[in-house]
Parts: structure tokens; C-alpha cells; sequence
């Protein structure tokens, strides 16, 4: 007997790829790309602040103008400062300062690293993220990073992005299950607009919520809205990847050993960036004493001060990359910006600071990568001749093993640089880093798989009976009587028609169950008068099926489908060890233990 389901119900059990396209498959599509198109302008908003606030307080005040990469050169006004250490060691911590207190003050969920709030709001707050917080996470995030916070464009802008998403879902009252879906949408319309990887970014946004799956449902409304925001933003800012990039290609199978060792190398780092970010973060928090508005401002003095000595460490870092790729950063200075991001990040975030963790992943790794390739070339130069590829190859390593999200690592990583050809390595490498880097994740909120996840309790029902034993529904009959073996059939017939059950438990003289008689199973003979006083009800009965009170209920349907039977007898053992017949327990018993568990998660999931 299968229980009926509701419609809409039954419509989200199937979560494949293609379940998008549902009845209301237009309005899906029309909502993923009003989503592409709010998160396109959302992503151009937080750019074009980004890019004026770095060359107004790093540049134009401190004198210390980073280096951009070749497809990030918005602000072309030449700088005159001169260096001042002074400020450049203030500024952090002032903007540290002005953050923490947006944060604090209006929406305390938008500090620390956006992605992670994100994941939190998928699994935990059904989809939802307060209107206000794409705001906040905006304007203190454009304020952290361009005053010199180590911190990514990624988080700030998936936040934004699935806050617009959630909204959108909240608005027009969509169910839980499409405001988890369009909540993953924004994020990747962001991702996809800011990083210019509209593929990568989709395939983030759905990975990056697990350790060992991914949401495939949500993948066409991503792709959706990750196509419209990322050709708004690019109509505007121009169709060029992040970083230029050179004919990188990988032709040579004895380089992948080479390949390996980065791998290798991006594995233990990543662990340790992982430790050190939620080390610092959690003497942060043993800060009581400090109000946490302030606690920005202290770690931005310890970014300020490294950042005089290893300006490489502050803020994004993307045009240090850039640099690396074309071989002009050395070995030792490749390897202390690794090391001093590594502490800047946690300093920045850990603190409370509003940014993301994707960009500081993507320049630990490069540098890495820029190590391995140029001592690789030293060591080898008949095999590695392209010491800038290790660069690429080891900032999607070192996100994968970190974010334990390959897939999006490397098709964001290609988008970003238009290297396709290092799809190979990247593929190892990533892998590598993975698997020996497989406990430890910059995500916290990220878990093991849908499983876990109280988004897809619905999806679990099937089971649900395993958690109610047969004693949590069983409820003994005053009237139930067992029949004696002996009786005869005369007797049975004057049983049936004044009991009103089906099934009756057959006992002996000691009350022992010896087996079990279904009406279905003598109709053909019921109304046999020469039988009355011929047959005895053990002669009929069949061999005895019952349940005790300890099993679950998932068991229990399992007997009833294999027996037949609409009842079951219920037998349990005294302390003495001696059998005791309870009564019985009906087939309904179990369909309405199961609609009533199904129908408590159904209202508790919306």
C-alpha cells in the first residue's frame, strides 16, 4: 500500500538534474534570469567601488599602489604620493573599524567570509538571508578590501547575490525547496559576473555546499543566471579574463611528475590555512573583554604591519599574480607572501572582517605553484618550460584541496586565465591535494553530503519508520482474544462475525503463538456447514508471523508486505523468558505513524 502524496510534494522528490523543468518551467527561467541580470548590476556596484576605494586609500593616500592584473585596470589616474609606511600600517585597522561597525551594528550574519554564511543559510536557515544583508555585506566589504584587508572578492559578492536570490524567493512566496534553489542562483550570477567564469561559478555554487556531492537540481538555474550576469558585467567592463596569460600548454607526459609534487605541496599548506584561519579566528573570539565591532581594527594593525614589510600580503594580491605568471616575482618572495597570506587572511576575517577566502586560496596556491614552477625549471629545464603554468595549475590545487571543490577550482581557474590547455594537470594536481587534504575544509558550514543536510530530510522519508519501533505506535485491544488451537469451525465462523478482524493469532493450551489464520485464506470455505464440526482452527492456521515491540517500524512493513496480512500479532517475551501475546498490530497502524512523521518534517522543512 503506498501512501498518497501531495502533488507539490511528490514534485520535489525528484532532485535530478533536469527536475528544474517542472510545470512551472517558464517562471523558473524568468526568475533565474531577473536574478542574472539584479546580481550582473549588484557585481558591477561592488567592482566599480572596489577598484576607486583601493586607488584612493592605497594609492592616492598611503602611496603604495598595487600592481592589477591585465583584465582588472579600471582606474587609470596616476598616483603622486609618495609612500607613507604611516598610513599604509592606519589604514587596515581604520577600515577594520568602519566595518566591523556596519556589521555589527545592522547585520552581524555578513561578517567573516560570505560563502560560509551562504552555505549556513542553504542547509540550516531554509534559504533564508535577511533583505538587509547584501547591503551591509556591500559597503563593508568594498571597505575592508580596499583599505588593504587580506580578504576575496568571492564571499561578498555570493552573499549578495543569494541575498537577492532569497528575496526574490520571500517575495512572490515561493516553497523552501526554490528558495534554497534561487539562493544558489544569486550566488552564482555573482560569482560568475565578478570572476568572469559563468561555467565555473555555476559549478561552484553547487559544489562548494558539500565535501562529497553537489546540488544538481540547482545547476540550470545557476548556469541561467551565472550566463545573464556574467555577459551584463563583461558588456561593461569588457570580455577579457582576469589575468593575461601566455599560450600555456601541457605536452609533455614527465611533467606531470613535476605536476605531482605541487600536488603534494598544496596538500600539507592547505591544511595549515585551514588551522591557522579558524586558530585565529577562535583567539578572537576569546577576546570577551573587546567589543566585537572593534576587533576588525586589531586585526587590521596586524595586517598594516605586515603589510610594511610584505606589501605582496594585503589586500587581494591578484596583480601579484599576474606578475608571477610572467616569471617576475622570485623564489623567497613567492614563498613569504604564501606564508605572510596565510596570517593576513586569518587576521583580516578571522577577526570579523567582511570579505571572502576564494581570492586568498587562489594567490596561496599560485605562489606555490610559482615556486615548484621556477625551481622545476631550474632543476629541469627539458621538461618544464613554462614556470607560469605552475601558477595557474596551483591556484585551483591549493582551492580544491582547501574547499574540497575540484571541479569549480578548475573551470573558474581556465575561465579566469582562458588556459584551457592545462585542463590535464589541472585534473591531477587537484585530485592530489584532495586526497591527501581530505579532513579540513576553509568552509565550516560546508558537510559530507545531502545526507546531512536538514535541506534534504524530505528526500529521507523513505526510511523514516527506522527511527518509530512497533512499542511507539502498538496499543493493546481490551477485546483482542487469541483462538485456541482446538477450536472448531463453528466456532471460528461465530468469531468472524462478531469480532470484526481479519486476522486472528492461533495459540496453544499454554498460549503460545503456533500460528496465524486470514480470512482470505479460508473464504472460499467459510460458509461450508459440513465443516463446522470437522476442521479445528489449527488444522487451517498457517505458520506464525509476528513483531515485537523493539522493532522498527521500517521492519515491521517489511513482514507485513511479505506475509499479506492487514494484522500481525505482537509477542513479547516475560522476564522469565516465557512468550507473551500482546495483540495485534494493523497494516493503517504503520501508513498513519508514517504520513503523521512525514507530515511533522514537511512542516518543520517550510
Amino acid at each position: 500500500m503506498e501512501p498518497q502524496q501531495d502533488p507539490e510534494v511528490a514534485a520535489t522528490r525528484g532532485r535530478g538534474l533536469f527536475s528544474f523543468f517542472g510545470p512551472d518551467a517558464a517562471r523558473r527561467i524568468v526568475i533565474s534570469v531577473l536574478i542574472g541580470l539584479v546580481s550582473g548590476l549588484g557585481a558591477m556596484i561592488f567592482f566599480f567601488g572596489l577598484e576607486w576605494g583601493r586607488w584612493f586609500f592605497l594609492g592616492y593616500l598611503a602611496g603604495a599602489p598595487a600592481p592589477v592584473p591585465a583584465g582588472e585596470h579600471l582606474v587609470h589616474l596616476a598616483v603622486n604620493t609618495p609612500y607613507r609606511p604611516w598610513v599604509l600600517f592606519l589604514v587596515p585597522a581604520i577600515g577594520g573599524l568602519v566595518s566591523g561597525f556596519l556589521v555589527y551594528t545592522f547585520a552581524p550574519e555578513a561578517e567573516g567570509h560570505g560563502t560560509d554564511a551562504m552555505i549556513d543559510a542553504f542547509h540550516n536557515k531554509k534559504g533564508i538571508i535577511r533583505t538587509r544583508v547584501p547591503f551591509i555585506k556591500t559597503l563593508s566589504s568594498v571597505i575592508t578590501l580596499s583599505t588593504g584587508g587580506s580578504a576575496g572578492k568571492e564571499g561578498p559578492i555570493a552573499q549578495i547575490g543569494a541575498g537577492f536570490g532569497s528575496w526574490l524567493s520571500r517575495l512572490l512566496k515561493f516553497s523552501v525547496r526554490e528558495r534554497r534553489i534561487f539562493l544558489l542562483a544569486g550566488t552564482a550570477a555573482g560569482l560568475g559576473a565578478i570572476f568572469r567564469a559563468p561555467l565555473g561559478a555555476a559549478i561552484t555554487s553547487v559544489e562548494v555546499l558539500y565535501r562529497e556531492d553537489f546540488e544538481s537540481e540547482a545547476i540550470i538555474p545557476c548556469v541561467i543566471s551565472s550566463v545573464i550576469a556574467y555577459s551584463l558585467f563583461t558588456y561593461h567592463f569588457g570580455f577579457d579574463p582576469i589575468f593575461a596569460t601566455p599560450k600555456f600548454v601541457f605536452r609533455d607526459f614527465r611533467e606531470l611528475l613535476v605536476y605531482a609534487v605541487l600536488g603534494l605541496v598544496c596538500a600539507p599548506v592547505g591544511a595549515l590555512y585551514v588551522k591557522t584561519f579558524y586558530g585565529i579566528r577562535d583567539k578572537f573570539r576569546e577576546f570577551t573583554s573587546i567589543p566585537k565591532f572593534v576587533r576588525p581594527a586589531l586585526g587590521g594593525l596586524g595586517v598594516g604591519l605586515i603589510g610594511l614589510a610584505i606589501p605582496e600580503a594585503i589586500s587581494g594580491g591578484y596583480g601579484y599574480l599576474q606578475l608571477a605568471i610572467y616569471g617576475q616575482m622570485g623564489v623567497g618572495i613567492m614563498c613569504l607572501a604564501a606564508a605572510a597570506k596565510i596570517v593576513t587572511t586569518g587576521l583580516t576575517i578571522g577577526s570579523g572582517g567582511s570579505g571572502g577566502v576564494f581570492g586568498p586560496t587562489l594567490f596561496i596556491g599560485g605562489m606555490l605553484g610559482g615556486v615548484v614552477g621556477v625551481v622545476g625549471h631550474q632543476l629541469f629545464p627539458d621538461i618544464v618550460h613554462q614556470p607560469g603554468a605552475y601558477v595557474l595549475v596551483g591556484m585551483a590545487a591549493f582551492f580544491a584541496g582547501s574547499a574540497k571543490a575540484p571541479l569549480g577550482a578548475l573551470l573558474m581557474v581556465s575561465e579566469m586565465t582562458w588556459s584551457y590547455g592545462l585542463l590535464p594537470p589541472l585534473m591531477l594536481v587537484s585530485v592530489i591535494a584532495i586526497l591527501f587534504n581530505r579532513f579540513g575544509s576553509i568552509y565550516e558550514k560546508q558537510i559530507g553530503n545531502k545526507f546531512q543536510s536538514p535541506a534534504h530530510e524530505q528526500d529521507l522519508t523513505v526510511n523514516v519508520l527506522s527511527e518509530l519501533t512497533v512499542a511507539d505506535i502498538f496499543e493493546p485491544s481490551d477485546g483482542f482474544r487469541p483462538l485456541p488451537a482446538e477450536t472448531t469451525f463453528k466456532q471460528l465462523q461465530r468469531e468472524i462475525a462478531h469480532s470484526g478482524q481479519d486476522v486472528f493469532a492461533v495459540v496453544n493450551q499454554h498460549q503460545r503463538l503456533i500460528g496465524v489464520l486470514s480470512i482470505k485464506n479460508i473464504r472460499t470455505v467459510i460458509f461450508e456447514e459440513s465443516l463446522k464440526d470437522l476442521i479445528v482452527v489449527g488444522e487451517l492456521c498457517t505458520k506464525p508471523v509476528s513483531l515485537t515491540p523493539r522493532q522498527d517500524l521500517y521492519d515491521a512493513l517489511l513482514v507485513f508486505l511479505d506475509s499479506g496480512y492487514g494484522q500481525i500479532p505482537v509477542v513479547d517475551k516475560t522476564e522469565e523468558g516465557e512468550e507473551r501475546l500482546l495483540g495485534l498490530l494493523s497494516h493503517e497502524d504503520v501508513i498513519s505513524a508514517y504520513h503523521s512523521l512525514v507530515s511533522k518534517r514537511m512542516e518543520t522543512n517550510d
